[in-house]
């Protein structure tokens, strides 16, 4: 008898470890991270980040979104978390206005809600980590578009799509800039890629066959600007239409060097990622809470908070001087 309650005490106790190694386990924070498409490039990058901090902070990161820039996607999506019950839900929105009913209804489960990238309605999440200021990036891009350019003769831009919140934005502080300085330039077209590369070399190819004195392209999306110097290479236009804008290091290096793209703009995109991540556990242990005025994110220092906006930092010329000191 001795024995076999020797056994069962043993068992139990095995049984009562697994458990409380099981909830151990399912205690962790779990973090839904969303981009605008998970096969680009650009948010590839930022999930190396994620992952990075996801790591550190011994938290479960889970990355999904559409396969192309689809609003709707982003809210099933949403949705399948809010039924999953995550922590915190980090979004980078499609539509500003599309994603935000979703995200009030994940805010009113209980779920953390912040944007990163480009921002939903302000009443549909606590904070919104940006990558740099809608002006410092319009101006950045019109500011060398007009250098390559001597400030003068027409230009067009690709965007990611007519709807994208953030890229709507970055275009009006582009044409602002170009009326308030830049008279003797004129954006002849606005044309869509879809965030994908293909169509945004095709997009291109069309516009440099309907504007024959085109002396620019800028594309505002990272898929854009290989797809743009693609079709002005194999145009034969390389040096005579330029080519630049939003873009990583890593898929315009060749362009770069064989002198189609004349420079790209962008941020830390993996930095970008990693911050998103401190904020969203921050956000989840009430270590980040309204009024805050800083936030220091791990291995990236402290953050100065700016209403409920947490900025990365200002935009970053890359070009064949630099370029390849960038791994990303």
């Amino acid at each position: 008898m001795k024995k076999i309650l020797l056994h069962l005490c043993t068992a139990g106790a095995v049984l009562l470890a697994s458990l409380v190694t099981a909830t151990a386990a399912d205690s962790k924070l779990v973090v839904a991270m969303l981009p605008k498409s998970k096969g680009n490039a650009y948010f590839i990058s930022c999930k190396v980040g994620a992952d990075k901090a996801a790591k550190e902070l011994g938290i479960q990161l889970l990355f999904d979104g559409p396969t192309d820039s689809n609003a709707a996607k982003q809210n099933e999506i949403v949705e399948n978390w809010i039924t999953l019950g995550v922590d915190v839900i980090a979004v980078a929105a499609e539509n500003k206005e599309g994603i935000s009913t979703a995200l009030r209804k994940a805010q009113k489960a209980g779920i953390k809600v912040l944007t990163f990238d480009a921002d939903a309605m302000t009443d549909a999440r606590s904070f919104f980590v940006n990558q740099a200021t809608p002006e410092g990036i319009g101006h950045g891009l019109m500011d060398e578009a007009a250098r390559l350019t001597n400030s003068e003769g027409e230009f067009a831009m690709i965007v990611a799509s007519l709807t994208a919140a953030n890229q709507r934005e970055w275009q009006k502080h582009i044409e602002a800039r170009l009326k308030e300085k830049y008279p003797r330039m004129k954006l002849v077209a606005v044309r869509p890629c879809d965030d994908l590369k293909d169509k945004a070399q095709s997009e291109a190819t069309a516009l440099l066959s309907a504007n024959p004195k085109l002396k620019l392209i800028m594309a505002i999306c990272s898929p854009g600007v290989p797809g743009a110097a693609e079709a002005v290479k194999q145009a034969g236009l390389t040096g005579k239409v330029k080519v630049t804008g939003l873009g990583l290091p890593n898929e315009n290096k060749r362009y770069v060097h064989a002198g189609v793209t004349d420079s790209i703009i962008l941020w830390n995109t993996g930095d970008l990622g990693y911050l998103a991540i401190y904020a969203g556990v921050a956000l989840a242990k009430d270590e980040l809470k309204k009024g805050a005025k800083a936030f220091k994110a791990g291995s990236l220092g402290t953050f100065t908070i700016a209403g409920d906006n947490i900025l990365l930092g200002k935009p970053f010329i890359f070009n064949k001087g630099n370029i390849d000191q960038f791994d990303f």
